[in-house]
């Protein structure tokens, strides 16, 4: 087994002449979630849509540096940005199923642009990535109804099961519990630990307490630079630099 399944080294990323992000150095070993913590703006959700590759969906926007995702650097010359988007998968702050599509065609919908056409593997994936989203039991009897018809949270597992469908190796959450009720977020939070046996979780988060719970890793941004990255439990009880003390304890952000 690999033993970093992300690594990220001397990234640098831009929109236009302002730099969002400076100099990132960090590893991801698999199935640890990775907690990026640090004030709004600081640069934690231009960092993980750099992950993907969608950082330079933005006009002006660019990066340099390289990103291995299992050894293969994916801003790499020959590298296809679409590829990389579909094998690394993206939970975004506001539960986004496509409209239009039913509750199984959401799922299979990133199967199916891969070329996937065969049913019966279609509904093998789609149950099972329901299932892993904690989903199945609720949904099963209604997998032809629009995914918009389910509640927030049911919207958001919905969107966590058409990420894992294509069997990505990392997932990226960017604030997905932020837009949901208390117990909505428990579920997702209870849910991160069952799927980190199954894929290496990068997420967002602005709720310290949810970083401390749910993570094995942490990483401090500030101003676009990380202060600190190291194990949830060290990082939150004995932090190495002052700034990430300052943040923890409520004395700024």
């Amino acid at each position: 087994m690999l033993e970093k399944i992300l690594e990220v080294k001397n990234l640098n990323a831009w929109f236009g002449n302002f730099q969002a992000v400076k100099n990132i150095n960090l590893y991801v070993k698999p199935n640890d979630i990775l907690a990026l913590i640090g004030p709004s703006g600081c640069g934690k959700s231009t960092f993980i849509r750099t992950i993907n590759r969608l950082h330079e969906e933005v006009p002006d926007a660019r990066v340099e540096g390289e990103i291995l995702i299992q050894g293969q650097n994916i801003y790499g010359p020959k590298m296809d940005p679409v590829k990389i988007r579909r094998q690394v998968g993206m939970v975004f702050q506001k539960p986004n199923p496509f409209p239009g599509l039913t509750i199984f065609e959401n799922v299979a919908i990133g199967l199916k642009l891969s070329g996937i056409q065969r049913k019966s593997f279609l509904n093998e994936m789609v149950e099972k990535s329901l299932k892993q989203s904690a989903l199945w039991d609720e949904v099963k009897d209604k997998l032809h109804q629009p995914g918009t018809s389910l509640s927030g949270g049911q919207q958001q597992r919905l969107c966590i099961a058409r990420a894992l469908a294509v069997t990505p190796p990392i997932l990226l959450m960017d604030e997905p519990t932020s837009a949901l009720d208390p117990i909505s977020t428990a579920r997702i939070e209870d849910l991160l630990q069952d799927l980190k046996k199954h894929v290496t979780i990068v997420i967002v988060t602005h709720n310290m307490q949810q970083a401390s719970r749910v993570s094995t890793k942490t990483a401090f941004f500030l101003m676009g630079e990380l202060v600190e990255f190291g194990e949830t439990s060290q990082v939150f009880t004995t932090p190495h630099k002052q700034k990430t003390e300052d943040y923890i304890t409520g004395r700024f952000g």
